[in-house]
Formats: structure tokens, sequence, C-alpha cells
């Protein structure tokens, strides 16, 4: 297991740049018309979702 310990800000910051990546991913995944390559894209996205709430749980913890 990996531990990554970050302050409250840089998690902020984190977040919003996962966020942000979602958000482009969404658009990519939406336009993409190969079945493998949407597959992966949506596996990526699942694991930067789970990422994401594990920080934002995290930080409310800490909070």
């Amino acid at each position: 297991m990996v531990t990554l310990k970050l302050t409250p800000d840089e998690a902020d910051l984190l977040c919003f740049i996962l966020e942000s990546y979602l958000t482009d991913l969404r658009d990519e995944i939406r336009d993409t018309d190969n079945r493998d390559f949407r597959a992966d894209l949506k596996l990526r996205e699942a694991f930067l979702r789970k990422l994401l709430q594990q920080l934002t749980t995290e930080a409310e913890g800490v909070s």
C-alpha cells in the first residue's frame, strides 16, 4: 500500500484536479466509438471516483 501525505490545501487541489479530469473523461467516454477503449476509460473513471471519495472522506475526518 502506498501512503500519500498531503496538506489540506494540497488535498483540495488534488480533488479539484481529479474532478476536472473526470469531467473531461466523461466527455471522452461519451464520444468514443471503440468498445474496448470505452471499457478502459470506464475502469479509469471508476478508479478516479474511488480515489476522489477516499480523499474526500479522509479530508472530512481530519477537519
